[in-house]
């Protein structure tokens, strides 16, 4: 009786085990959560993989780096610039697999066969700036791989706000199709449109706190974008270090082309830049507008300081 009595109390007392995966919502699984389960059920094991391996000895592999975003902070600028590195093996084209659905059910099979051959000794990178301000794509990540280290290339919200309607407008242009003034965006019943898509992709806390339920922040590093675009050797340096790469890429791979108004790469002797969609002029906006837009970005900000640790020279 006694014994009984002692084995009650233990398991009364015995600290609960606590899971060693991040903590999800307890409400019911979501059609999409149940489809993510059975692809890794399927796809999980090194062994479903079909290696294609190539008769120089490289293959294609998952990726260990993915640069995240975000959208008009860079992104291409730093896989390019990354690229220089003899140890880097760079994904051509934005891959969409964790935030696209349809691209997602394909398994992770179909996301190896997207990805660049390469050696061994080198680090498979893809790039798809819509990661970050997707809600899906950190618990995907995370369940694909851990330890997976992440780029995230910001610059002033405000200015990524133009930034992006650039983009958009110019898309438009080409195919000669009508697009509204940005103001028409920025300015709803007299006020600041906080709906604005491209003013909540900038509203970086909200989707870096979403980042943070799955990788600890050593497991993320920020690239400043607006110092990229001013002198890219020094950030390419700090990436260099968080990836782990020897020291490879010097300041004789940059040059600033004076037509262009940015810093181009110079690599065995060949020169290259950016398409020409990059770096284009913004609107004209009314200071006014542009003084509220910033405003509003001030807190948000701060916030986003707080949280990593580190402040940034934005508006």
């Amino acid at each position: 009786m006694a014994a009984f009595l002692l084995g009650a109390v233990l398991l009364v007392v015995q600290p609960q085990i606590v899971p060693s995966r991040p903590a999800i919502n307890s409400n019911a699984e979501t059609s999409s959560q149940s489809v993510q389960r059975e692809l890794l059920k399927k796809t999980s094991q090194k062994n479903d993989f079909k290696e294609n391996i190539h008769s120089n000895g490289s293959c294609q592999q998952l990726p260990q780096t993915i640069i995240i975003g975000v959208r008009k902070g860079g992104t291409r600028a730093l896989l390019e610039m990354l690229s220089l590195h003899p140890d880097i093996a760079a994904a051509e084209s934005e891959v969409h697999f964790f935030d696209w659905e349809d691209h997602y059910r394909n398994g992770l099979q179909w996301y190896i066969n997207q990805m660049p051959f390469s050696y061994p000794h080198q680090i498979t990178v893809e790039k798809t700036p819509a990661y970050f301000t997707s809600p899906k794509v950190p618990e995907r990540v995370y369940n694909m791989n851990q330890s997976m280290r992440l780029l995230l290339i910001l610059r002033d919200p405000s200015e990524r706000v133009l930034s992006d309607y650039t983009q958009v407008f110019y898309n438009h242009m080409q195919k000669h199709k009508p697009y509204p003034s940005i103001e028409q965006f920025l300015i709803k019943n007299g006020e600041l449109n906080v709906d604005y898509k491209a003013i909540n992709r900038s509203l970086y806390y909200i989707h870096m706190q979403n980042w943070l339920k799955y990788f600890p922040l050593d497991h993320i590093h920020i690239v400043d974008g607006d110092r990229l675009i001013k002198d890219p050797f020094p950030e390419i340096e700090k990436v260099e270090r968080f990836l782990k790469l020897s020291p490879q890429i010097n300041a004789s791979n940059f040059y600033f082309n004076k037509t262009k108004g940015f810093y181009c790469l110079r690599d065995s002797g060949r020169e290259r830049c950016l398409h020409e969609s990059k770096g284009r002029a913004h609107p004209q906006v009314d200071t006014r507008l542009l003084e509220k837009l910033q405003e509003y970005f001030h807190e948000p900000n701060k916030k986003f300081f707080e949280l990593v640790g580190r402040t940034f020279d934005w508006h």
